[in-house]
């Protein structure tokens, strides 16, 4: 487990921007240590643990980018078309062992080996055959044109995958590329999840008038998996500060990251604040965001703990900006910045200045092809269908204090924020 000291998150000043958190997460989580070699269809997601220089340049050899006619550089036509006898034909998989003889031509196609001496292909719709079936080449053809040297896109010995990389299916490509079939990953992060309330039920267990069905937990594990990590699924604990601090106790030692949700406001039923400095230390942010002001972060036993609001909005807003550089950071991932897109705003909000916002939209096209943000009509971070029927959140930075329709904001689709 990656063990951390009690006051290695220790801040007492005034509420945290939402940089300052993240900053104040990713410079003191130490990543975990434990590696694994996982096979290359299975690395998918996984965190690359060692640099991969590439064994061999891509492509391998020289090759025909088209189909077409292979030429040496001294027969390409000067003053007119200029017509070439065919002389040998190299497919894609095929070997090229006679050099080319000068004054002739080589039918290839796409990813044959050049032939000795050739360096240019001409593409087969921009020849012809004469009446004695020779090719006959185009003016104006320079070159090397239509032919990919061998390292052309990356040269043997060249770093091509760094450790820390969050690997997706591209990069499962380059390895394979390389003819690799296993590779190193950092071991998965292990969060275990709990909500707390009395006022929540399981789904499929029995709700009384009274309570919710539990739907934060549900939802963070998904996130949580979206990330890579292992999950456990502790269930709902009670609003009672002793099963509280006992239950979080018997599983800091075996996990990376301790996640909650809901009971880390200041009200007199939120008992994960009390029960998580009987038995390690936390601090209480009220970060500068909204949704989500409310959220703990803690030590127990070395383990990081992070309580995130009840509502389901602010859950998620807050999962996206604190629990996942944490999960990042534990991984030893590279920085993963999430870079909003421009578009046009179509609503009007007004906000207070040095607090940064997230506002639930939509995104449509408008006349001319413009992209514009709509926002979901209702407030309230408690409001399930706000993420459901939306596109994802416009970003309004601390500084800002109004949009009006027209105006540029910045946008994080739903489908980026994992």
């Amino acid at each position: 487990m990656a063990q951390l000291s009690d006051d290695c998150f220790a801040f007492g000043g005034p509420m945290l921007s939402v940089d300052d958190a993240v900053g104040l997460i990713t410079t003191r989580v130490n990543a975990v240590a434990d590696l694994e070699t996982v096979a290359l269809v299975d690395a998918d997601g996984r965190v690359l643990a060692r640099d991969i220089a590439a064994p061999l340049p891509l492509p391998p050899f020289t090759n025909s980018a088209v189909d077409g006619y292979a030429v040496r550089n001294a027969d390409l036509p000067q003053k007119a078309e200029q017509a070439l006898p065919l002389d040998g034909r190299i497919q894609a998989g095929g070997l090229a062992q006679a050099a080319i003889k000068p004054g002739r031509t080589a039918r290839i196609f796409t990813g044959a080996p050049m032939p000795p001496g050739a360096d240019t292909v001409f593409m087969q719709e921009d020849v012809r055959l004469d009446e004695v079936g020779r090719i006959v080449l185009p003016l104006g053809l320079k070159p090397g044109a239509n032919v990919r040297p061998a390292g052309e896109d990356i040269p043997e010995g060249h770093v091509a995958l760094r450790a820390g990389q969050r690997l997706r299916p591209q990069h499962i490509a380059l390895a394979a590329a390389f003819g690799l079939v296993r590779l190193d990953v950092v071991r998965r992060i292990r969060v275990a999840v709990f909500s707390t309330g009395n006022e929540l039920a399981s789904p499929g267990g029995p709700r009384a008038v009274s309570q919710l069905f539990d739907s934060n937990r549900f939802m963070l594990m998904a996130m949580l998996r979206r990330l890579g990590c292992e999950v456990s699924d502790l269930g709902i604990l009670r609003d009672e500060r002793e099963l509280l601090a006992n239950g979080l106790k018997q599983v800091a030692g075996d996990h990376d990251l301790i996640l909650t949700t809901g009971g880390v406001s200041t009200g007199e039923e939120d008992h994960v604040k009390a029960a998580v400095e009987s038995i390690g230390s936390l601090v209480l942010w009220r970060m500068a965001i909204k949704p989500g002001r409310p959220v703990a972060m803690g030590i127990i036993g070395g383990t990081p703990l992070i309580g995130l609001p009840g509502n389901p909005v602010a859950s998620f807003v807050t999962f996206v900006h604190v629990v996942r550089p944490t999960v990042l950071a534990l991984a030893g991932s590279l920085p993963e910045p999430l870079l909003p897109i421009p578009v046009r705003a179509a609503f009007t909000y007004k906000k207070k200045i040095g607090r940064r916002e997230y506002v639930r939209a939509s995104l449509r096209r408008a006349e001319g092809g413009t992209l514009e943000a709509v926002k979901f009509p209702r407030e309230g971070a408690g409001l399930l269908s706000s993420l459901v029927e939306t596109d994802g959140l416009v970003e309004l930075g601390e500084d800002i204090t109004s949009v009006e329709p027209g105006q540029s904001v910045g946008f994080l689709s739903y489908a980026g924020l994992i």
